[in-house]
């Protein structure tokens, strides 16, 4: 067999071995470098958190190189099979799923998993090779079916139920949908009539979901119940003042008054100990994160890409308002995890597998 050209070994590899967008890795880096030191606070009372996380981490890194060598051509066949397997799975977890703390969310298939997991990647894809397929000649009609595709999955995961990451695969889509060219007059239209539908939306509602609207409006009605984790968390980000108490003298976090520290609310744990200024320096990061994962989706050569790399750059975003809202007090408690800091692995593999798509976009340009 001929060897091309007389390059050595690592001249040939080297293309494969450095698929990391410089910019996006940096950003990434340091947002992850974060999470440990807070999540090392967080959880020193709970041995081996760091470790876990340095291993999910260390999987997530593995995701992204993999998916960073896939060409968007590539992922644009994977749309409708991803698409596909994820709806197939969704309805199997509908028929004979795992139930935990009353939802039907996971599925047992020689490991559990969680499908809908998939779906935050998979609807993205799926639209985006939608109005790639309809370039050109699109129509009220075609809105129309994106809307559908969205609907399915996103039903089938409100019906577990799940609203959070329901809303959030719907907004992963919507996001799409938008970038394809929806107007800004049907986008008013369609506010005001999910506006009108928000009385409908309440009657299905389960308890506990009234219950996270509620203690939005007024944590106070339940101070020592529904509301006594969202006002411990607004006291630790209060107490954190300008500067911070200091790493690892977080009273509100090692007192255990906040709940889920190393997942959820881990941002509380951050702002009690850092302060307006380390939560200035954390905004940054995930205004730089957004804004190179904006210019990766303006410089894409095709609409797939533009579209794909432009909705994996705004869930970046609705992870990020979502909880920090959320812990703020301005949004309801749904479980969101913030973006490469929160422990978990299955949030990071997601985050991975999404910062893979937009190097992938960025390397193929």
């Amino acid at each position: 067999m001929h060897i091309a050209d007389g390059r050595s070994l690592w001249q040939r590899v080297r293309p494969y071995v450095l698929v990391f967008d410089l910019p996006l890795a940096l950003i990434i880096g340091a947002l992850l470098s974060v999470g440990l030191i807070t999540l090392y606070s967080a959880g020193i009372a709970i041995p081996g958190k760091v470790w876990d996380q340095l291993r999910n981490i260390a999987a997530a890194v593995m995701v992204m190189w993999f998916v960073a060598n896939i060409p968007p051509q590539t992922m644009m066949r994977l749309a409708v099979p991803a698409y596909a397997l994820g709806v197939a799975l969704l309805v199997a977890v509908a028929l004979f799923g795992v139930i935990k703390g009353g939802s039907r969310r996971w599925l047992y298939i020689g490991t559990q998993i969680q499908p809908s997991e998939l779906m935050k990647i998979a609807m993205p894809l799926m639209l985006a090779w939608f109005f790639q397929r309809e370039q050109g000649h699109v129509r009220w009609q075609t809105y129309a079916m994106a809307a559908l595709l969205l609907a399915i999955p996103a039903g089938l995961i409100a019906r577990q139920p799940d609203l959070g990451t329901a809303l959030l695969v719907t907004a992963a889509g919507a996001y799409v949908i938008f970038l394809g060219g929806l107007s800004w007059r049907a986008l008013a239209v369609l506010a005001g009539l999910a506006a009108a539908a928000l009385p409908a939306l309440w009657a299905v509602m389960h308890d506990y979901q009234r219950d996270r609207v509620l203690t939005l409006i007024d944590p106070y009605h339940d101070p020592l119940g529904k509301g006594f984790h969202i006002i411990q968390s607004m006291i630790a980000i209060g107490s954190g003042g300008v500067t911070g108490k200091g790493w690892t003298h977080g009273t509100q976090a090692h007192l255990e008054f906040i709940p889920e520290r190393t997942t959820d609310f881990i941002f509380a744990v951050f702002s009690e100990e850092f302060g307006l200024l380390g939560n200035l320096v954390l905004m940054v990061l995930y205004l730089l994160l957004i804004a190179r994962g904006m210019a990766i989706a303006m410089n894409a050569p095709t609409l797939f890409t533009r579209l794909l790399a432009g909705s994996v750059t705004m869930i970046y975003f609705t992870y990020a308002f979502v909880n920090m809202g959320m812990v703020s007090g301005i949004v309801p408690v749904v479980g969101v995890p913030l973006p490469f800091m929160s422990y978990g692995g299955t949030a990071l593999m997601t985050l991975g597998l999404g910062g893979g798509i937009l190097m992938s976009v960025q390397r193929h340009r």
